[in-house]
């Protein structure tokens, strides 16, 4: 052991009184000659020069409470930290993908410190969060009241490897809404590699929903298995979709979103970028393509921290996806 015990230095105590030398203390408790007399000149009490034990143990006990702690949190982890989170990417996942990648870095919790303390500062690193710190809502009770869509096919006969979520071509779907109702944006992910692509619609149209859909996936159409829905009206002209690109779509149960839960946790990353306070009318589609590219090359905990674009290629059939948010 490093440091000296409590127990040594007793001994020390012991022998000191009884005149030994600081060689024969430094033998007897197996520890240098040098460590004795460092020993007794750091501990000792300074006005009467004798060395107690407990008082040299206390001051031992101070000194190391007081001690500087190592700062891992480098200044220059701080700023590869820092360029991530205008990435958006989260604490978690750059503290992971550092690890991954061999570079120094600090617990995710660690960064979400820096992030608070930044903001009690004023700092504005907070705003990179996906819910800027905002708490979660209670779910609360609902009832089913939407209407029946024509010929659905409900999840219930979707195959069972889908929920593997090992092969690509297993998408899901939904639509986001602007504020009162200003615009819409489609959305579809992969379920194996967390593949994005959103599309800006004027409205929740399901004739204009459909072609869309199958504008955006004809160029895949060959690797497509299944699609996965709700129940919303836009999804009617669902067997339209299913027959041009050859598709099965399957329906989620009214409000059981967890059946869903890759495009409803997708949906709450767009919505960092593009807010329920926000009227979608004057989003581009340069905006829309930017915000697809920084999902499809942000890493994710699921996937190892890979990004969906790492993990795509790794189990895709090709790699002429078409990303086109138009």
């Amino acid at each position: 052991m490093k440091h000296l015990t409590k127990e040594q230095r007793y001994a020390i105590s012991v022998m000191r009184t009884k005149n030994y030398s600081l060689k024969e203390i430094a033998e007897a408790i197996g520890k240098d000659k040098s460590v004795i007399s460092r020993e007794l000149k750091r501990n000792c009490d300074k006005r009467t020069g004798e060395y107690r034990s407990d008082l040299a143990q206390r001051k031992y006990e101070t000194r190391m409470r007081n001690k500087p702690k190592k700062r891992y949190f480098t200044e220059e982890i701080k700023a590869v930290v820092e360029e991530l989170l205008a990435k958006d990417y989260s604490p978690e996942q750059i503290a992971n993908r550092l690890k991954k990648e061999g570079r120094p870095t600090v617990s995710h919790e660690r960064i979400y410190q820096h992030i608070w303390e930044d903001k009690k500062k004023g700092g504005s690193l907070y705003k990179h969060l996906r819910r800027q710190g905002k708490k979660y809502k209670k779910r609360g009770n609902k009832t089913d009241n939407r209407g029946i869509i024509k010929n659905r096919k409900d999840i219930d006969l979707r195959p069972k490897e889908v929920e593997f979520k090992k092969r690509f071509g297993d998408l899901e779907m939904d639509t986001i809404i602007g504020k009162n109702h200003k615009g819409c944006l489609l959305t579809i992910n992969d379920r194996a590699t967390g593949m994005v692509w959103i599309s800006k619609l004027p409205g929740k149209n399901a004739h204009i929903l459909s072609e869309k859909v199958i504008h955006t996936l004809s160029p895949i159409k060959e690797y497509l298995h299944t699609i996965t829905v709700d129940n919303g009206k836009e999804f009617a002209a669902h067997e339209k979709i299913s027959q041009r690109l050859g598709v099965e779509i399957y329906f989620a149960k009214p409000y059981q979103s967890w059946q869903r839960g890759a495009d409803e946790n997708l949906n709450g990353l767009i919505r960092q970028y593009f807010p329920k306070k926000l009227s979608f009318e004057n989003i581009t589609d340069e905006q829309i393509q930017e915000v697809q590219d920084k999902l499809n090359n942000r890493p994710r905990k699921r996937l190892g921290y890979l990004s969906p674009i790492e993990c795509y290629t790794h189990i895709s059939p090709s790699n002429a996806l078409c990303f086109s948010a138009t």
